[in-house]
């Protein structure tokens, strides 16, 4: 009787031991999570939900309410202009449809710059700033240009007056509004090549622009995201930039001054003679 007592206690024992390992196991698991939750809180500002695109959409395309889903996002990470309420991108009292300004990919963000206002077409007009104008010039460009990206525009060829062929900076951060290509594929390998690129310019801008398409050959210099510096003046001609010196003109001799001749007019006959006389001065 003794024994199976004894056998009970010490099973009891046991079983009390595992329940308090169990129990410390669970709490420690239970302070682990607790103290995760509360770094990712930290850290995230904790998780908001998001519109993203639920399939890859072109330049033009529309938007339509099947073409999103919603993903969990870390609040303090937030891209600016994104959409977190489907009610504010597809309003219940204007059901026109908005279009894609911007090429966008699966499960990329709906910002509010890839997309138009409801019922504004996702053309030029929409790119254009009050008292701009587009205008399309034909130039050496890179295929890793895009619409948005900024750049400096050169001019080279010959002066009206005459001279070595140079390049000079004409205009600076023109905005590039559309490029005649459609990459489908990521991008290319950057081949400079000439094609036909839509900038937004001023009037003003867009008579020098005509002028000095219509006179010589243009090419472009993309300007970085936060360089809001001026180029300034830029020139470079052909000699310059082989280092040769222009020729300096021979300097004309002076023609030696006339001898003064002195007369004296007088009459013979009916005639009137001049006479060479000796000057007095």
């Amino acid at each position: 009787m003794r024994a199976i007592f004894g056998l009970v206690f010490v099973v009891g024992l046991a079983l009390a031991g595992a329940a308090v390992f169990l129990a410390k196991s669970y709490l420690g698991q239970q302070e682990a999570a607790a103290a995760f939750q509360a770094e990712v809180m930290q850290r995230t500002g904790g998780l908001v939900e998001m519109i993203v695109a639920a399939k890859p959409k072109d330049y033009g395309d529309t938007l339509v309410p099947e073409d999103i889903q919603t993903i969990l996002w870390p609040k303090n990470a937030l891209p600016e202009g994104v959409f977190t309420d489907k009610a504010a991108l597809f309003p219940e009292n204007d059901t026109a449809p908005r279009y894609i300004t911007r090429r966008i990919e699966a499960f990329e963000p709906i910002l509010s710059v890839k997309v138009t206002e409801p019922g504004q077409q996702a053309g030029l007009n929409g790119a254009l700033e009050p008292g701009m104008r587009a205008f399309a010039i034909n130039v050496a460009v890179s295929d890793l240009l895009q619409v948005g990206d900024h750049v400096d525009l050169y001019w080279t060829g010959v002066p009206s007056t005459g001279g070595a062929e140079l390049t000079r900076l004409i205009e600076s951060r023109l905005k590039i509004i559309a490029i005649d290509r459609q990459v489908d594929e990521g991008l290319s390998d950057g081949t400079i090549t000439q094609r036909s690129l839509t900038v937004a310019v001023t009037p003003q801008q867009v008579g020098r622009l005509a002028q000095a398409q219509a006179t010589g050959k243009l090419v472009t210099s993309l300007v970085g995201l936060e360089d809001t510096t001026q180029g300034g003046a830029v020139e470079i001609d052909s000699n310059g930039l082989l280092g040769i010196s222009a020729p300096t003109p021979e300097p004309i001799a002076e023609a030696a001054p006339a001898p003064k001749i002195c007369t004296i007019r007088t009459r013979k006959g009916g005639d009137v003679v001049e006479i060479p006389i000796p000057c007095s001065n």
